[in-house]
């Protein structure tokens, strides 16, 4: 049974807006900052994973946004390029689920996932594709998502899972 508290304190899901990038960044500097991977790697890579108000031109991204903490999660995506995905389908492609450390395993990313894949359903996409962070497998498996066989090293990311919303649903 859900608790009335556990429902108030979910947080609201919502499309991002110029005003909420410094507040969507921060929250994914936060998140990089938990991976495992060398300080000058992080710092490095940092600027790639940041928005900036070109990329909601080109971008569907969403926020989750608590009432009292503000946004503690951030997804993006677009439609996946065709060689990306599986052969002859479509899909939509995640570019990132960041949620607040403090807010992880709270169901916030879980949140986020589920609008994404609802946007690929909305627009009859075949799937959803995800090239994650290595450290982020666990948690696309968890959430069904298979991991996608790296047929040219050269070309193919070597962590990209897929939901196919083409299979019937699992009772």
């Amino acid at each position: 049974m859900i608790s009335t508290a556990s429902i108030a304190s979910q947080p609201k899901l919502r499309p991002a807006t110029t005003a909420d990038l410094g507040a969507v960044n921060a929250v994914i500097e936060r998140a990089v900052t938990t991976w495992k991977l060398p300080e000058r790697v992080k710092r490095l890579a940092m600027p790639t994973y940041l928005y900036n108000a070109h990329d909601l031109e080109h971008l569907h991204i969403m926020v989750a946004e608590d009432s009292a903490a503000g946004i503690v999660g951030v997804a993006a995506w677009e439609h996946a390029a065709a060689r990306d995905c599986p052969h002859g389908r479509r899909g939509l492609l995640l570019h990132g689920i960041y949620v607040d450390p403090d807010r992880q395993r709270h169901g916030v990313g879980a949140r986020l996932l589920s609008a994404a894949t609802a946007a690929a359903r909305e627009h009859s996409y075949d799937g959803l594709l995800v090239k994650a962070q290595a450290d982020a497998e666990g948690f696309f498996r968890t959430q069904g998502l298979q991991q996608l066989a790296v047929e040219d090293a050269g070309r193919d990311y070597p962590h990209r899972f897929w939901l196919d919303l083409t299979a019937p649903p699992t009772v």
